[in-house]
């Protein structure tokens, strides 16, 4: 049956703890089969007083994703087509469909790491009601490739220590664009926001890529604060082919770029530079990383100065192609 008021989707399941819910997490999901059980199992699972409904938003998947979906009867699912998806013009639409005070996000392979994530996630909102967003922290999963894991572990270490709660907000200490991008940065792979916000006053833009980021902007842009939450931590990482890599980086890159976020093409000189630096470290790293097999290891050790090779690739060939 259809929503009212929402072309084109499909509600196949719906149930809701209470009438006044405190928090919707919303599952945006894609062929998202491999780690779907994962996830709702521990969505399902979370040790958090209040309401939470729980709304997967499906746009089209053809393997085992409806499913998985259907053996949880607490779980709202709505089915909307392919061609009706936008990054930010879906989770918009997820805002107005939730019943929740605090939409929470997930993509369909992060993963919640334990059952005090929705609680530390939502946390940040009791301390302050100036925090209007909150982006949770990211775990790389144990085979993830080496560039990837490393970069994942540093970009949310840099977002403060994992005992500690941070804000974020305008102020005259923003006075560069390094600086204007990381107090803005943003991921809504796992994330939440205040309902009226996302329906409200800032809402997500409706573009092709880096909606995330732009929402960051906004906010800040808007006087209001966001928050990281080191402890609202979940699983997840990509797992790319050498190609694959260089083809998400280039339209990561080319994607920020249609949004207005400028990006610098990097010379041979600064990409060589790079790639020797970061291949250094990883494989330090890497030699010290329990989490790979000694078989695993030496085969990172030959393979992951490939990736470090594509990834820049990837950079530069965003980074010189024509907007659209």
């Amino acid at each position: 049956m259809a929503e009212a008021g929402v072309e084109g989707a499909e509600v196949t399941a719906s149930r809701v703890g209470g009438g006044n819910v405190l928090v919707t997490v919303v599952v945006l999901t894609y062929d998202g089969e491999r780690f779907l059980t994962d996830l709702l199992n521990a969505v399902t699972t979370q040790d958090i007083d209040g309401d939470v409904e729980v709304l997967v938003i499906d746009s089209g998947s053809t393997d085992r994703t409806l499913e998985i979906v259907t053996r949880y009867p607490g779980v709202r699912l709505i089915r909307i087509p392919n061609s009706h998806f936008g990054h930010g013009r879906t989770r918009n639409q997820a805002a107005r469909w939730a019943r929740g005070r605090y939409v929470a996000y997930l993509t369909h392979d992060a993963v919640p790491a334990h059952s005090r994530w929705l609680y530390e996630l939502l946390k940040p909102f009791e301390l302050d009601d100036r925090v209007v967003a909150v982006m949770g922290s990211q775990i790389p999963r144990p085979w993830c490739f080496p560039l990837l894991k490393n970069e994942i572990r540093g970009v949310f270490q840099g977002f403060g220590p994992g005992f500690g709660t941070t804000l974020f907000y305008a102020d005259d200490f923003m006075d560069s664009d390094a600086v204007r991008n990381a107090v803005t940065f943003y991921s809504d792979v796992n994330s939440a926001a205040r309902r009226d916000v996302l329906t409200g006053p800032v809402p997500y833009r409706d573009v092709s890529y880096a909606e995330d980021q732009l929402f960051g902007r906004d906010i800040v842009a808007a006087g209001m604060r966001k928050a990281y939450a080191p402890r609202a931590s979940v699983v997840h990482s990509n797992d790319l082919s050498l190609r694959e890599y260089d083809d998400r980086l280039a339209a990561e890159t080319l994607g920020l770029r249609e949004v207005g976020i400028e990006v610098e093409v990097p010379s041979l000189t600064v990409v060589s530079k790079m790639v020797a630096k970061g291949v250094a470290k990883d494989t330090v790293r890497l030699l010290r990383d329990g989490e790979y097999t000694r078989k695993r290891k030496l085969y990172w050790l030959a393979v992951n100065p490939l990736y470090h090779l594509q990834k820049w690739r990837g950079v530069r060939r965003g980074a010189t192609a024509p907007l659209p």
